[in-house]
């Protein structure tokens, strides 16, 4: 519950240490307790620019995140801070703090990259922190966008990890926020006021022209364009005099500026209001487990010097999960056939018509936990599991059904072996009579209620091995005539054929029942995973729309501003998107 996360300040969840990138293990522990969907707002910008600032207003808090009161960079690695969610019960807000790009201290800007690259890989908001105005410096600034092509694939296949192709990235990537602090100009175009997310749509203003200078001013522009098509911007005034700017996190509201304080305010209620769950591609909620997975994923890659791969961290983590929901499925079975299956059924069709429905809730709970299953593999893994389980019950419910079946026999017949002991038979027509009491105990044995689906196989092996006792009576009764003992024999024989018949018709049905078993089960798998694929593509159908929708917006633009060349490129791409489908094998 995330009332019950109580984080009384920041962590660092990613340490950069000797420029090496590295989970920080307490951190992680943090998240795998946060059951709750996440809200992940991160923040990166140059040291110095008051990050820290924003992120502790987002925290409820005055301090926290660390500001710094000097020229050096203060946050070193990625902090993060979990607290509830002001706005949405049952929800984690998780602030990531990043530490300031471009510390001469550092000396190494890959380091930076990293940093920059894991910030928007992690968060559903990504805010971009700057001084002043979007001016050319403050584009220059912004290389690391332009960057993200040589640092992040959304494919694992070769053929599919090009970044020209940007609709895996928009469905990854999150929403793009950039404030601007210490803004000083007029809010204004041609007199007009116009707002923060107007200037900064005509800050991404394209120029034509293919000479270097005119490639290099498009570069960022297109990239926060196609990578970023939900946006928005916030400016902030100077907030205090310049005396208390290095010490802004013990300055009292009222002594702040009022302007800076109402947008600060502004900006904070967007960002509660606006920031969504992290999801990946497909719709998937992100909670605290699966963010754990995540930084894991992407620290392991950079740190082994490959680039981290969405598709490969969201396969990751469905291999962790989907082993996780097999278990489940299987537990759930075995806990409900033991609670509400009484051994021994009376038949093998009665054990089945009960672990039915149970097997049905547990291909449930593997559909409600599982995710990304490819080709499902883990689906069949729980096939196999369920069948190898009704196996284990069934022969339980034998074995029950014999060891009670045994103890009635020796409780009833036992008095008749004593008899036989005692030479109670060995007389005159002491055959018939033992015959005559042995059939009184078989009815006695047949009426008796719950011995289960084994009772007829354990009287026959029972009868099967006291042979000898009736044979030996048959032959030494002095009183049959040799043809009385031919029909008798051929009587006896007669009844093993037939119960001999009995069993092979019984195998030949059991062997039926299990097989129509076999294709029921599997057609219930197929069944739900059909309604699990169908929704599975209705998120994925809206998702693209929401893409789509995005993209359409982007090429308008484009084309309004005369860049026919990058608007018909753009168009490429949203027919490739309209026309992908995606496929799955059935089982």
């Amino acid at each position: 519950m995330a009332s019950e996360i109580n984080m009384p300040g920041p962590v660092c969840l990613i340490e950069n240490s000797d420029l090496q990138l590295v989970a920080n293990q307490e951190a992680l522990d943090i998240l795998s307790a946060i059951k709750q969907p996440v809200v992940v707002v991160a923040i990166v910008g140059f040291y110095r620019t008051g990050k820290s600032y924003l992120m502790n207003k987002l925290a409820g808090k005055q301090n926290g995140f660390s500001l710094g009161s000097t020229v050096q960079s203060h946050t070193k690695g990625i902090w993060m801070w979990c607290v509830p969610h002001p706005q949405k019960p049952g929800h984690t807000l998780v602030l990531l703090d990043t530490e300031g790009l471009e510390d001469i201290g550092k000396g190494d800007n890959q380091n930076d990259c990293w940093i920059f690259a894991l910030a928007i890989l992690l968060s559903s908001t990504f805010i971009y922190n700057s001084m002043g105005t979007i001016n050319q410096q403050a584009m220059d600034q912004l290389h690391y966008v332009t960057e993200l092509t040589d640092l992040i694939k959304s494919k694992s296949s070769p053929e599919q990890s090009d970044i020209a192709d940007s609709a895996n990235f928009v469905g990854f990537f999150p929403i793009f926020v950039w404030t601007l602090r210490d803004f000083s100009l007029e809010l204004k175009v041609n007199g007009k006021p116009i707002t923060p997310d107007e200037y900064l749509e005509s800050s991404l203003i394209l120029k034509t022209g293919t000479d270097e200078k005119t490639k290099k001013f498009n570069e960022p522009r297109l990239c926060i364009r196609k990578f970023f098509p939900q946006r928005k911007c916030f400016v902030f005034d100077r907030p205090a005099p310049t005396k208390q700017l290095s010490k802004l996190e013990t300055v009292a509201e009222e002594e702040l500026s009022e302007d800076f304080v109402e947008q600060v305010a502004k900006f904070t209620s967007y960002i509660f209001s606006s920031s969504g769950v992290k999801t990946l591609s497909g719709g998937i909620t992100v909670n605290g487990p699966r963010l754990q997975s995540l930084v894991l994923t992407y620290v392991n890659a950079i740190r082994s010097g490959e680039l981290p791969c969405m598709e490969n961290a969201v396969l990751a983590l469905a291999k962790t999960e989907n082993s996780a929901a097999v278990q489940k499925a299987i537990e759930h079975y075995e806990e409900q056939m033991n609670q509400k299956v009484q051994l021994p059924t009376e038949t093998l069709q009665e054990l089945l018509e009960l672990h039915r429905p149970i097997e049905r809730e547990a291909i449930e709970v593997f559909m409600k936990n599982s995710f990304k299953d490819v080709d499902q593999k883990f689906q069949r893994e729980l096939g196999v599991s369920l069948d190898a389980k009704l196996d284990a019950f069934i022969k339980k419910n034998m074995d029950v059904s014999s060891a009670r079946c045994s103890d009635l026999l020796e409780g009833i017949f036992g008095p008749l072996e004593e008899e036989v002991k005692q030479g109670t038979f060995s007389k005159p027509r002491g055959y018939y009579l033992f015959l005559q009491k042995k059939q009184e105990l078989e009815k006695k044995y047949i009426q008796a209620p719950g011995k289960g689906l084994q009772a007829e196989e354990m009287l026959k092996k029972y009868f099967e091995s006291k042979e000898d006792v009736a044979e030996t009576l048959l032959k030494t009764d002095q009183s049959l005539t040799e043809k009385e003992k031919e029909i008798e024999a051929e009587r006896i024989k007669a009844e093993a054929a037939e119960a001999a018949n009995r069993e092979l018709k019984e195998m030949q049905k059991k062997l039926e029942l299990m097989m129509e078993e076999k294709e029921r089960s599997y057609q219930e798998h197929v069944k739900q995973l059909t309604e699990k694929m169908e929704k599975e593509r209705e998120v994925m159908r809206a998702e693209q729309e929401r893409i789509i929708s995005l993209k359409l917006k982007e090429q308008e633009r484009l084309l309004k501003e005369g860049f026919e060349n990058e608007s018909r490129k753009l168009h490429q791409e949203i027919e490739k998107m309209k026309n992908s489908g995606s496929s799955c094998t059935i089982l």
